[in-house]
């Protein structure tokens, strides 16, 4: 059985500001309300919300260390200095070091290298195998994305090496600030740079934009690298407000109009070359298949690389020849596969040993610890994990001899505080309020599962650990039109402070072709029909929600709560409720 919802429906905004806004704009009173909920409570905020400018980013030089970095850039440039561009295995790092290898290119800096830890012999972050490496590849300069902010001895032990370091990070800082040339994190306390939600490729984009600022170089020259940026602001989930809008906003034209050679492999891929591409198409589709790089193991490397799985994702990015990229995108997609195989595998072995754990099923968290599940997918199964039990969890295996793992939270529960809080048990670790990655010694593990219990235990509001719904407004399926739609579709792109819309409608009946689908019969497809609104029909979709089938069936009426989507079938689209969850009515 599905786990039971609370449904809490958002304040409305101030009616006399949302009625000035709608007829202002000439748009529904629902959806100027969704404007105000927002905090968009004038004509011109609107204005600006909806039509997003490149004018409106903000000045690179704002952000700390932001001249010393380009000055180091500068200098590395003009001697003709070997530089590594260094980042992390996912995603978000994947993109950053691509983003930023192909600019120094583009500009003519060829004395350079790209390199990413293998996530199984070196983990998270700096790693003094990539500083020898590059002590030995006489580099002088290393560019880190997305990660660094606490590498205090890596960055002093590249320095004894003559390694300079650049750090482009986004993650929450530690009391000490590695000693590197430059330090850009929005999130620093000393740093008053505008907006601190960048993701780290969107730290490595500004140095870029600042050092193009800095040289006259006109900004439709760095608007090409938008796609890579706009992968990473999705993938993270950042938020998508202010700046971070303008550049996803300004990302997906690129990526729709004329992405690079390594994502339009992906692209291929996926099956979205003749679809409009959105923020869910990339956390879904195209994030997945570029993170999977990074999970899986290689079993044969480039002579002049290191062994890492996410090499093969920066050279898919970088990559600008179409066969080659083809091959690559190829070899990154049976990445994809195999993860797939594995996360299914061991999600049911998780599964399987919390419901025989009656002790830990009890629990208010769930800590479990396999040595044999693949560090590259415990990220993964925590999340799955959640969607059953719905509670801070942490997954954690065993890897060159110490226990690593990840964890997740569910709204409203600080993760990130939970796992300070056993500090004096780990090696290292890092993350946010959401999500963190975690390394102790297997003999703290046991230690380990009693504190962190013990403090969700104590610090957990216990009405956090039953899932909410939150709802935008009630609607009547009458107001659901094409041009509600394509006003609501301005609102793009969706993601965390700017999600795609929740609506609720009461009283709704089947209209006739209740039906589940799916390989296991999963999910429930139906027509409905408002009691309210009798004459408007709509095509809904429940994943996951086959218990009310027979309920529907016999006609008795539901209450919904649901996002509007575009459904794209054999070439035909037609709007289609995704429904969230369903309350059955007497």
């Amino acid at each position: 059985m599905p786990i039971q919802k609370r449904w809490v429906v958002k304040p409305q905004g101030n009616s006399l500001t949302v009625d000035h806004i709608a007829t202002s704009l000439r748009i529904p009173t629902v959806l100027a309300n969704l404007l105000v909920q927002r905090g968009i409570d004038t004509v011109d905020k609107a204005k600006k919300f909806f039509n997003p400018r490149l004018e409106d980013l903000h000045n690179p030089f704002l952000m700390k260390d932001m001249e010393r970095a380009v000055e180091r850039m500068e200098e590395a440039v003009a001697k003709n200095q070997k530089i590594m561009v260094y980042g992390d295995y996912d995603v978000d790092g994947t993109t950053a070091v691509a983003l930023v290898y192909k600019f120094l290119r583009h500009i003519g800096h060829n004395n350079l290298m790209f390199y990413i830890p293998d996530r199984y012999t070196e983990g998270y972050g700096i790693s003094k195998r990539g500083i020898d490496i590059a002590a030995k590849k006489g580099v002088k300069l290393i560019i880190a994305l997305d990660c660094g902010i606490k590498a205090v001895e890596k960055v002093d032990y590249a320095t004894q090496k003559g390694v300079d370091f650049i750090i482009c990070d986004h993650h929450l800082p530690a009391e000490e600030i590695p000693r590197a040339v430059a330090v850009l994190d929005p999130k620093r306390n000393d740093c008053n740079y505008p907006f601190d939600e960048l993701s780290g490729c969107g730290v490595g984009f500004k140095l870029v934009q600042a050092y193009a600022q800095k040289h006259n170089i006109p900004f439709s020259e760095i608007e090409q690298f938008l796609d890579l940026l706009v992968v990473s602001i999705a993938s993270d989930i950042v938020a998508l407000t202010d700046e971070n809008r303008v550049l996803a906003h300004y990302g997906l034209k690129i990526l729709n109009s004329s992405p690079s050679e390594g994502l339009s492999s992906i692209i291929r891929i996926c099956g979205l070359e003749e679809q409009n591409i959105t923020i869910d198409d990339i956390v879904f589709k195209i994030g997945p298949r570029i993170n999977a790089a990074g999970r899986m193991r290689m079993d044969e490397y480039p002579e002049d690389s290191v062994p890492s799985g996410g090499y093969a994702a920066v050279k898919l990015l970088v990559e600008g020849d179409e066969d080659a990229a083809r091959e690559f995108g190829d070899v990154i997609d049976n990445f994809n596969q195999d993860r797939k195989s594995i996360d299914r595998s061991v999600t049911q072995e998780a599964h399987d040993f919390v419901e025989n754990n009656p002790q830990l099923k009890s629990q208010k968290s769930t800590v479990i610890y396999n040595p044999k599940w693949m560090k590259g997918i415990v990220g993964i199964v925590a999340s799955r994990l959640i969607e059953t039990y719905y509670r801070p969890t942490v997954v954690l295996t065993q890897s060159n001899g110490f226990v690593t793992g990840s964890a997740r939270s569910i709204p409203g529960f600080d993760l990130y505080q939970a796992v300070e809080s056993c500090s004096d048990l780990l090696e290292n670790f890092g993350g946010h309020m959401y999500a963190a990655g975690l390394t102790m010694k297997p003999e703290n593990v046991e230690e380990f599962k009693r504190r962190f219990n013990q403090y969700v235990e104590d610090n957990i509001d216990p009405r956090s650990l039953i899932p909410q719904v939150e709802i935008d407004s009630m609607l009547s399926f009458a107001d659901i039109t094409p041009n509600f739609f394509r006003e609501l579709n301005r609102f793009q792109p969706f993601g965390p402070g700017n999600n795609l819309p929740v609506f609720a409608s009461e009283q709704c009946v089947n209209g006739g072709d209740a039906r589940l689908v799916g390989a296991d019969a999963e999910h429930l497809r139906m027509d409905l029909t408002q009691r309210s609104a009798p004459s408007a029909r709509m095509q809904t979709i429940a994943f996951q929600q086959p218990s009310h089938y027979e309920w529907v069936r016999a006609g008795k009426p539901i209450d919904i709560c649901y996002q509007i989507i575009e459904n794209n079938y054999r070439g035909k689209s037609s709007l289609q409720l995704r429904i969230k969850d369903i309350k059955s009515q007497l």
